[in-house]
């Protein structure tokens, strides 16, 4: 312990590495730590300073501290319910503020208090003026539940390798809590060298902390039906209890049904916080969904970009699988282009090219830029949601898995949807991320026209976008493939460098298809379109080429019509989904 200014400090000097939660000496602190910092197994979390002292005012405080890979959460116990004042006490002791090659990290992480962001992108070393210098940043809090929840999340920002592997994430030196009223029994106890861990891979343990947290706060009613899968979840989200859920949606009222899909019906709902969400409710009686809920938690809240939908947490209660994400005001975006007449949304042209570029930075993230590097296997306009501003975002990753660079042909069951899948995928099971950059082409296509890849008409075969594209490519005509109801209010140029880089990315030879980095280059005109290698495989016979025209022909000149048949046709009747499945393969895994 150490006492500053009449303030007592526990000591928090357990070099906890991933996966633990645990309480401290005073019996009403506890944190949870998980994860590997990356290339570093051996890595300690708990630390002391670069430098040999600190002459900072009260540098006992700061001499040592704890640290994360990727998330540190601290829960204070058994506090009286009221309004709280937070004090974070951070000094960045791991840089150095010279001109060597140790001056160079740069450390940001966010803040969250009770669930609810409050500082973005915090930089340590920027606050306080430079390192081994300590700032106090205060924050209030109200505790409702008895529970105060102080949590550090590294979102990927900043330096991973100065000086050397592992300097970075959350980092955190001491806490103190002070109660803005006179508190029933003893509160406003300190906790000093603290910052907690990491939600990265540690898989196992970390199931069973977060069954422990549950008994701990009594919500755990029953055994769950997907213990033992849950066991094998690297879970880096919030649990919600169902009566939270409950008491959000109004008990799922069929009001607040937003969507229903292959994975269960949507409800919108709005937390005690204000916080809208969107929860994805599933029977634990499917086998199918069970694996995609699974999946879905595992991917993305091990994901954070700002075109990836943002997981808040999930519910496993009984035989309650519950998925609680974003609220995303202008739902996908297959129901603003082809939707029903009261769904569309106007996009105009510097819209639509946002909306294409977004989606490429999402892709690129997902490919290149993430630790986990991850193919997506089900992009298409139904898994692009739109928020109030109409920024896209990439959902619904039940069928996403890890790139395996090793080892390209996956032994599961193809999944995926008509019409956007990859040819080498889909009838050879060939997975790379190449898979992704041809959907990716599909959506931009539709993109641009207005329309949906496939339609069908009764008793005939299926009729491809992309075939009349590549058709109008033949022709020199693929101005003809522009949305009738943009007008001719369109950046002719871009619609060009757009319906190039999408029949580039669907191009029939997988390795002729461009990373997701350069599409967004090509899209952004920092580099020129590479011409389109057109493959014998891609020419379509006459009679179905003349089909393909005159189907097309006939949608534009009924364009105020035609947008409704290929949505209803293409996506069971699904012109009110959200994030969920649709039009799936018979054999997904």
């Amino acid at each position: 312990m150490v006492t500053i200014n009449e303030s007592t400090y526990d000591d928090d000097s357990d070099t906890a590495g991933p996966a633990r939660f645990q309480q401290s000496g005073t019996r009403i602190w506890g944190f949870s730590n998980t994860g590997n910092f990356m290339d570093n197994d051996s890595s300690d979390y708990y630390t002391t300073p670069s430098q040999s002292n600190l002459s900072m005012t009260n540098a006992e405080l700061y001499m040592n501290a704890r640290i994360s890979p990727i998330s540190l959460t601290y829960y204070g116990f058994c506090l009286g319910n009221g309004n709280y004042t937070v004090n974070l006490h951070f000094a960045e002791i791991m840089f150095t503020d010279d001109q060597t090659y140790n001056s160079l990290g740069r450390r940001l992480f966010d803040i969250y208090i009770q669930g609810e962001l409050v500082k973005k992108d915090f930089n340590i070393a920027e606050e306080a003026g430079g390192v081994g210098k300590a700032i106090t940043k205060p924050f209030p809090a109200i505790v409702t539940n008895t529970t105060l929840e102080i949590r550090l999340y590294w979102a990927g920002k900043g330096t991973t390798s100065l000086p050397h592997r592992s300097v970075y994430g959350p980092l955190i030196s001491a806490i103190s809590v002070k109660s803005d009223f006179m508190p029933p029994s003893e509160n406003g106890s300190s906790i000093g060298a603290g910052a907690l861990a990491g939600i990265v891979v540690a898989v196992a343990v970390i199931a069973a902390v977060v069954i422990g947290i549950l008994w701990w706060k009594c919500c755990l009613g029953k055994k769950n039906t997907l213990g033992k899968e849950i066991r094998g979840l690297d879970l880096h989200t919030s649990i919600f209890t169902l009566r939270q859920i409950k008491a959000a949606t109004n008990n799922f009222n069929t009001a607040n049904k937003i969507g229903e899909g292959g994975f269960g019906p949507v409800f919108k709902g709005i937390l005690s916080d204000g916080t809208i969400i969107a929860v994805k409710q599933l029977s634990s009686k499917s086998k199918q969904g069970n694996r995609e809920f699974l999946n879905e938690i595992g991917m993305i809240s091990a994901l954070q970009h700002p075109y990836l939908v943002k997981l808040y947490g999930c519910c496993v209660e009984g035989d309650q699988l519950l998925l609680v994400y974003e609220y995303l005001e202008n739902n996908s975006l297959a129901r603003a282009l082809f939707g029903s007449g009261e769904h569309q949304i106007k996009l105009d042209w510097p819209t639509r090219h946002k909306i294409c570029v977004g989606i490429a930075r999402g892709l690129a993230y997902l490919h290149e830029e993430s630790r986990l590097k991850v193919v997506h296997r089900d992009i298409k306009a139904t898994n692009v949601l739109l928020d109030k501003d109409l920024n896209p975002k990439i959902s619904d990753f039940g069928l996403a898995k890890l790139d395996e660079e090793e080892n390209t042909h996956i032994s599961t069951r193809i999944a995926g949807t008509y019409g956007y899948m990859a040819p080498e995928y889909a009838m050879h099971g060939y997975l790379t991320d190449k898979a992704d950059v041809y959907s990716f082409g599909v959506v931009a296509l539709e993109i641009v026209s207005g329309k949906n890849n496939t339609t069908r008409r009764q008793n005939e075969e299926a009729l491809l976008l992309l075939n009349w594209a590549n058709l109008l490519k033949k022709e020199g005509n693929l101005m003809e493939l522009v949305d009738r109801r943009l007008g001719s209010d369109f950046n002719k140029e871009e619609v060009m460098v757009m319906i190039n880089v999408a029949l580039l990315c669907t191009n029939v030879t997988q390795t002729l298809r461009p990373a997701m980095s350069s599409v967004v280059s090509m899209l952004e005109g920092r580099s020129v379109v590479h011409e389109v290698v057109s493959d014998s495989s891609e020419l379509l016979l006459d009679e179905k080429m003349e089909a393909t025209r005159l189907h097309y022909k006939e949608i534009q000149e009924h364009s105020s019509t035609s947008m409704e048949g290929p949505w209803t046709a293409s996506s069971n009747s699904a012109a009110d989904l959200y994030p969920v499945h649709s039009s799936y393969l018979e054999g997904r895994n």
